[in-house]
């Protein structure tokens, strides 16, 4: 089976074209080619398929084998991954992911897509399929978990953000308070959780505990959370830098309230992973 490793901003998965490959068990190879001392070593694997509402289809996966709505860095490199390989001409064009249908723009130098501006949508404030009290009622944009205030809500993926005025890297407890956060009985299907800290008027630092994969060096989805909930608030203006373990993104909220994701699309290497092979005898 032919791949593709790619990240964006070091968050990496594993891409595979269904429409030259069979992929008879997802949820099983996402484990096994994501083990990072057996396999490739990725986030997840994503899946690229036909689709009859879009350009294209995204089917992802994190690396425990649980299947995903949506991931910011992993749709730019589908973006990069299709008009590369030529199988498109257009500089615009539209992908078909479990939380939805999501427009790219292509930036290309030397023909060749070096960033992608995604257009995430706008945020759902009060997203109760994903987010349901444990006595049953809806969480809103302002709450408070595990003793600290937070913003909760979707990007086609569900996100809850705490705002912490320490260094994330530091002595902030990430390793504790992430797994806690993401298994917290709020939150029945689990919860992306982001821990972030205000650099300056439009610039803030971002540290990601992804569900189904724990750390993750990005979360494009993530970021579009964080930026929307300093902006509705008013903390920050409509356009703003955030700081992430591999890299920036710049993320900006429209005016009818659409969240723009603009960051790098970065391809690593190919490869064939070996598929099991039935004995000679």
């Amino acid at each position: 089976m032919n791949f593709v490793k790619m990240h964006g901003c070091g968050n990496d998965y594993v891409y595979v074209d269904l429409r030259r490959e069979k992929v008879p068990h997802p949820e099983k190879l996402a484990v096994s080619i994501s083990d990072r001392h057996f396999g490739v070593g990725s986030d997840g694997l994503i899946l690229i398929a036909p689709s009859k509402r879009a350009d294209f289809r995204m089917i992802m996966f994190n690396a425990d084998g649980s299947e995903g709505y949506m991931c910011g860095n992993g749709i730019r490199c589908i973006g990069k991954y299709v008009y590369d390989r030529r199988l498109t001409k257009k500089k615009t064009i539209s992908v078909e992911t479990k939380g939805g249908v999501v427009g790219l723009d292509l930036h290309l130098r030397g023909g060749f897509v070096e960033r992608v501006t995604v257009d995430m949508g706008a945020p759902r404030l009060v997203p109760k399929e994903f987010h349901v009290r444990a006595d049953g009622t809806a969480t809103f944009l302002r709450d408070k978990i595990e003793g600290m205030d937070a913003f909760v809500l979707s990007m086609g993926n569900p996100h809850c953000v705490i705002p912490i005025s320490e260094d994330p890297y530091g002595s902030f407890p990430f390793e504790k308070r992430g797994p806690a956060i993401e298994k917290h009985p709020d939150f029945p299907s689990r919860v992306n959780v982001e821990f972030v800290r205000r650099l300056g008027p439009d610039r803030l630092q971002q540290r990601t505990w992804e569900r189904g994969s724990g750390e993750t060096f990005a979360c494009g989805s993530g970021a579009c959370a964080v930026a929307a909930a300093h902006i509705l608030t008013g903390a920050t203006p409509r356009k703003v830098t955030i700081e992430l373990r591999g890299g920036e993104l710049q993320i900006e909220m429209a005016s009818d309230g659409r969240m723009l994701m603009t960051g790098p699309a970065t391809e690593v290497f190919s490869g064939e992973w070996p598929t099991p092979r039935r004995s000679r005898r």
